[in-house]
């Protein structure tokens, strides 16, 4: 899958390597017309990488919101991105979901293998993320929490029993290149660029998903 994670097209959003987090957060709001907003961010601490929020144990450090009123913060426009990551030039980039996208969050073993299905049955996919905590987010068109439930019921799965959530309003998922921690960085399994901008319904992927997430689950 390396091929896949890597990419042969010429991505819209440039390499972020040696980018900064302000410039890749401009991109997303200029180029993908995604709306962001900042996070946390990392601060050593006695020689350790440690969240800004101050909690030691804290399960996704400097990738996720600073502040309660997040959503009311996040902005489409880059004007306004590049002021707020003026303020704080590490803080994380959040992509609130339930506006321009909605994400199907799955495991990452359960991600892969569906992706390989969906290339071999040629469907179209939006951009995918790969994070450090090894989940993989799908992203589809806005709507997909409120009817993903009943999808997987129609193919014959209790949506308890797997483990694949849709992330709407008043979620959001950490956009690449965005580190939780030592654990490592957000990355694109599949980058966005000009042929995925048209993002597909969540009823397209459902069935690889699904399947992919079943099988998983029986193991």
């Amino acid at each position: 899958m390396d091929e896949t994670i890597a990419g042969t097209e010429t991505a819209q959003i440039p390499k972020q390597r040696g980018e900064s987090l302000q410039d890749t957060a401009v991109r997303y709001a200029e180029e993908r017309h995604w709306d962001v907003f900042p996070g946390t961010w990392l601060e050593a601490v006695d020689g350790v990488q440690r969240c800004s929020c101050g909690e030691a144990a804290c399960p996704v450090p400097g990738a996720h919101p600073a502040r309660e009123d997040w959503a009311t913060q996040a902005t489409g426009s880059a004007t306004v991105a590049r002021r707020l990551w003026a303020k704080q030039p590490t803080a994380s980039i959040l992509l609130p979901t339930g506006r321009t996208f909605d994400a199907i969050d799955v495991p990452e073993t359960a991600g892969f293998l569906a992706l390989a299905r969906m290339e071999r049955m040629e469907l179209t996919l939006g951009p995918v993320t790969c994070t450090p905590d090894r989940r993989m987010h799908f992203f589809v068109l806005p709507g997909a929490s409120a009817k993903v439930s009943d999808l997987v019921r129609k193919l014959g799965w209790p949506p308890a029993s797997l483990d694949l959530v849709a992330l709407g309003e008043g979620s959001y998922v950490a956009g690449p290149p965005t580190r939780y921690g030592s654990q490592g960085a957000v990355q694109w399994a599949r980058r966005p660029t000009p042929a995925n901008r048209w993002l597909p319904d969540a009823e397209e992927l459902i069935s690889p998903l699904a399947y992919a997430c079943g099988r998983e689950g029986r193991r």
